[in-house]
C-alpha cells in the first residue's frame, strides 16, 4: 500500500473522567481509581495507519493492564464515555478491544468468520502455550502486514539511557521483556481484506501479534481506542513517519548508527536539545 501523508496524531477531548491530557495532547494520564480511562483518537484512522502509545508509567496495586483496539462508534456521539472498554465500550457495539497481557498476545488463528468482526481474542483467556521460535534481532527497516508497510524505526520501546541501557534496548527489540512494562510501545491498525472490510492488528514492540479481529465492517469511520486501565498509569502518543523522513529524524538516525552507547552522546559537541532527541527517541 502506497505511503499516506503523514497525521499528527492526539488524543479525542472525549474520554473518560479520570484522564487528564496534557496541552499538546498527546498524554493521557488516569489521575485516580483504576477506570474511567477509556481514550479515543482524536480522528478516524486510515487504512494500514497505525496508532502507536509508549506505556509512559505504571501504578502498583492494580490487576489488568491497558487495553487497546478499534471503535466505529464516534467519540462525540457518546452520552456517557463508558467506565471500561472491555465489556462497556464493546457491549455498545461496533467496538473491537483487546487486553494487552505481560505474557500470551499472539493471536491462534480460528477458521470461522461471523458477521460483524469476529474477536479471535482478547489477551485475557487464551490458552497458554510456549513460543520455541528463537528471537532474532530485526533487521528491515519495515514492518510488513500483508500489504502495509510501516516504518519500525518508531515501533520498538527503548530504555531510559542509563549504564545498561543498550542491553535493555535489545530486550525491547527481541520482546524479551514483558509488553506492560514501561517504556513499551504498542499500537493498533486495521488492514483492508476486501471491498468494505478489514482485521484488527495490535503490534507490540514492533511484533505484529496477529489478525486479533476479523471482518471488520470499515463502511463507517474507525477511531482508535486505549483504555488506559488498571496498572497501567500513563501513556503518550508516539508519531510514525511514514513519507520521507524528517531532517531531525536522518539525524538523529546518523548519531546513533555511529555510538555504541546513548550513554556517549553526552559527550558530543551537540545543542542539548538534539542530544535529548537521540536519547530518548
Amino acid at each position: 500500500m502506497d505511503p499516506f501523508p503523514d497525521q499528527f496524531m492526539e488524543f479525542h477531548p472525549i474520554h473518560g473522567t479520570n484522564v487528564r491530557l496534557d496541552q499538546s495532547g498527546t498524554q493521557a494520564t488516569r489521575v485516580e481509581s483504576f477506570a474511567n480511562g477509556v481514550c479515543f483518537s482524536k480522528y478516524p484512522l486510515k487504512p494500514g495507519e497505525i496508532f502507536l502509545i509508549e506505556i509512559e508509567d505504571k501504578e502498583l496495586g492494580w490487576c489488568g493492564h491497558l487495553r487497546i483496539g478499534l471503535t466505529a462508534n464516534d467519540p462525540m456521539s457518546l452520552e456517557v464515555v463508558p467506565e471500561y472498554s472491555i465489556p462497556d465500550l464493546m457491549d455498545l457495539g461496533d467496538s473491537w478491544v483487546f487486553a494487552i497481557t505481560r505474557n500470551h498476545n499472539k493471536i491462534t488463528e480460528e477458521p470461522e468468520v461471523q458477521e460483524g468482526g469476529l474477536r479471535l481474542g482478547r489477551g485475557e483467556a487464551e490458552e497458554e502455550h510456549i513460543n520455541t521460535a528463537p528471537k532474532t534481532f530485526f533487521t528491515d527497516t519495515h514492518l510488513h502486514i500483508e500489504n502495509i508497510r510501516i516504518p519500525r524505526d518508531k515501533l520498538v520501546g527503548r530504555s531510559r539511557p542509563g549504564r545498561f541501557s543498550h542491553i535493555l534496548d535489545d530486550l525491547y527489540k527481541t520482546n524479551v521483556l514483558p509488553p506492560t512494562a514501561r517504556r513499551s510501545r504498542i499500537g493498533v491498525l486495521y488492514v483492508p481484506k476486501g471491498k468494505d472490510v478489514a482485521d484488527m492488528h495490535i503490534v507490540i514492540n514492533g511484533e505484529d501479534m496477529g489478525a486479533s479481529a476479523k471482518g471488520i465492517s470499515t463502511i463507517q469511520p474507525l477511531y482508535a481506542v486505549l483504555d488506559v486501565f488498571a496498572a497501567t498509569k500513563c501513556v503518550r502518543i508516539v508519531q510514525v513517519e511514514y513519507g520521507f523522513s524528517s531532517l531531525q529524524t536522518l539525524c538523529r538516525k546518523a548519531i546513533q548508527k555511529h555510538i555504541v552507547h546513548r550513554m556517549a552522546i553526552d559527550w558530543l559537541e551537540l545543542p542539548e536539545a538534539l542530544k535529548h532527541y537521540c536519547k530518548y527517541e
